[in-house]
């Protein structure tokens, strides 16, 4: 059990399952807990609720009993507001409406210390709002925490802009104290780790309207050839359709219709059908019980005898040109002796691709070369790649049992463009000073589960790449959503690392 340098007593009004979960955490680190909510027996329910979770934990040796014991004497369930009094912060965790935050925001500061702290666990509100009921808005701050509490080791401070620096650095030590990483965010919509996430779900969505690959694809691209626990979809349903959409509407129209958070035509009509994801039996896609039913995998087409395969050389595919050999195709250096020609351009369709090299596009298939071989691999035809050309790739690639994708013609493939909208977002959130760059590439692996920190993720893959993928993608399309940050272009310019902090001036 953590225990803090100085036990303070903590209040904790709405005792939901965000309630519930931060009692319990702050109760952990050695604190004192006051739970309140309005709705009689509901703060009665929490402390009984977080009890018993302790109890599990004894049962399974991460708590003795004694320490359980201890942490029961100091958790308390308090059926007046002003019992709250004597605490040094009180976290709210109520329902998401601006008044009537405001309203217990009042009743709060009325009755706790000067010194003492109002936090607010607001996943989409503006904390200035809710400061802005306040007659010292500058002990007031966000809070951030992530379901499960317990378990989702870190949080968001937001620091409202009237909130006095000393009163992040609190929360900051407190939210450490207990074992979370404390990240610091600007009051900025999305704040860091939601802002953050955008990218995966707007690119991924784009694909699909865009008639790319199907949902179905862009989840397996994306986990098996990059590493995300879950693809886009597959949130998309976890979380749930309707809500994932409200959020991002909220913040496409918080960020003043900024084009890099556009959401997408496909989700209103879904919405309006009730198709939701695992809650609902159907979303993206359907389930059973609550097992997603996946579609079938794509049979993979007999080895032409004889095959005849030209590399792109320009593309550095040495690789691409031994794994070929391997399959047993035969690899030639002109392109008027191929069967099947192998490209691998980056940022650029299949389609525009053949023609800037000359090269018959009926016999022409893309492999993205973002990931490696040994994943994954991603197959983009050009508008009128030939069925038997398209057959004998996808043999050709499968032929050592590894995955293989089909898309349609894009400008980028699907990992490519995914990781270059996510590493620009993370770009322009540095570039704004949202927050730091290394609360950024905390909050991303921790918050959302990514492999690694956005920044960092794309100096490993490769920064000046990614920027060549946006800038083909602006170019061919017009879109300002992929215009790249001055963060990444100068940082690309200057062959200096994404995670560099600026000058001090």
């Amino acid at each position: 059990m953590a225990t803090p340098s100085t036990p303070t007593t903590i209040g904790v009004v709405g005792a939901g399952t965000m309630g519930r979960g931060i009692a319990q955490l702050f109760l952990q680190a050695g604190h004192t807990v006051r739970c309140h909510d309005a709705q009689p027996g509901a703060a009665a329910k929490a402390v009984e609720y977080v009890d018993n979770m302790l109890a599990r934990a004894v049962e399974k040796g991460r708590m003795t009993a004694a320490d359980h014991q201890a942490a029961r004497g100091r958790l308390h369930a308090c059926n007046a507001l002003d019992e709250l009094a004597d605490c040094t912060l009180v976290i709210e965790a109520i329902v998401e409406d601006l008044e009537a935050k405001r309203s217990l925001f009042r009743q709060l500061e009325a009755l706790v210390a000067d010194d003492a702290i109002l936090a607010s666990n607001t996943s989409s509100l503006t904390v200035a709002e809710i400061a802005a009921a306040c007659a010292r808005p500058e002990r007031v701050a966000g809070l951030h925490f992530f379901n499960p509490v317990p378990l989702m080791k870190v949080a968001e401070v937001i620091a409202a802009v009237r909130t006095a620096p000393a009163v992040v650095q609190r929360l900051s030590a407190l939210t450490e104290s207990a074992g979370h990483r404390a990240v610091v965010t600007a009051d900025q919509p999305g704040f860091l780790i939601n802002h953050a996430g955008r990218g995966l779900y707007t690119e991924g969505l784009r694909i699909v309207e865009e008639q790319v690959a199907s949902p179905a694809d862009v989840d397996d691209v994306l986990r098996e050839a990059l590493g995300f626990r879950m693809g886009p979809f597959e949130l998309l349903d976890l979380t749930g359709l309707d809500v994932s959409a409200r959020v991002m509407a909220s913040i496409y129209e918080q960020f003043q219709q900024e084009p890099r958070f556009r959401p997408s035509s496909l989700v209103p009509p879904r919405v309006a059908a009730g198709l939701f994801g695992r809650k609902s039996g159907q979303g993206w896609y359907h389930y059973d019980n609550g097992q997603q039913q996946r579609p079938a995998a794509r049979a993979v087409p007999a080895l032409p005898a004889g095959l005849a395969v030209w590399v792109d050389p320009a593309s550095g595919a040495e690789a691409l040109r031994a794994l070929a050999e391997a399959a047993g195709a035969r690899t030639v250096s002109q392109a008027a002796d191929a069967d099947l020609l192998l490209l691998q351009p980056w940022g650029e369709d299949a389609t525009s691709a053949a023609l800037r090299l000359g090269l018959e596009a009926t016999r022409c298939v893309a492999v993205d070369p973002l990931p490696p071989l040994a994943l994954r691999r991603t197959l983009m035809l050009t508008a009128v790649t030939a069925p038997a050309v398209r057959d004998a790739a996808h043999a050709l690639l499968a032929a050592d049992g590894t995955a293989v994708t089909l898309i349609n013609d894009s400008p980028g493939f699907i990992a490519q463009r995914v990781m270059a909208t996510i590493v620009n977002i993370a770009a322009n959130i540095a570039q704004r000073g949202i927050a730091s760059v290394a609360d950024l590439e905390d909050a991303v692996r921790l918050g959302l589960g990514y492999p690694r920190g956005p920044l960092g993720w794309g100096d490993h893959l490769g920064a000046a790449r990614l920027l060549q993928v946006l800038q083909a993608q602006l170019a061919a399309t017009g879109d300002p959503r992929y215009r790249p940050s001055a963060w990444l272009q100068r940082r690309v310019a200057l062959g200096l690392p994404l995670t560099t902090p600026e000058a001090q001036r």
